[in-house]
């Protein structure tokens, strides 16, 4: 297995890795059928894509006699997290500010999001200051 890529996944592999997460572990014949009930696509087409998946580090495979089976090598948050990354950049200039701005202006937030917001914010500077201390002890 390659490096880990953290370009964001295409729709088609994004839609691979969605049947990976909710099955767990599959074959290739398991996700061609599940997208040839969505569209039409080749089986070798999701032989390609899987292989390719294999190879950025988003699956990883165990042999069952002569099958490959997969499972995710990367939890569904890791794919999340970079194509909000991919938006920031594209819309916003790369300014999470810019981001959270338009989302509180144009959508609005409830009492209990923006609590959950604070707290995870709170959180994200206490694991921050955590760190600065242990880079200075080392």
């Amino acid at each position: 297995m390659q490096k880990a890529s953290n370009t964001p996944l295409t729709e088609a592999q994004r839609q691979i890795m969605e049947i990976v997460w909710l099955q767990g572990e599959v074959t290739v014949a398991d996700v061609w059928n599940e997208l040839s009930q969505q569209r039409d696509v080749a089986r070798n087409t999701v032989q390609t894509m899987i292989v390719r998946l294999e190879e950025k580090g988003w699956l990883k495979h165990r042999e069952d006699g002569r099958t490959f089976v997969y499972s995710a090598a990367r939890a569904k948050g890791v794919s999340l997290g970079a194509r909000v990354c991919q938006m920031v950049d594209r819309l916003f200039a790369g300014s999470a500010e810019e981001m959270v701005t338009a989302l509180i202006e144009y959508r609005g937030l409830s009492r209990d999001e923006a609590e959950r917001i604070r707290d995870m914010i709170d959180s994200a500077e206490a694991k921050q200051k955590r760190g600065r201390k242990k880079g200075k002890g080392q």
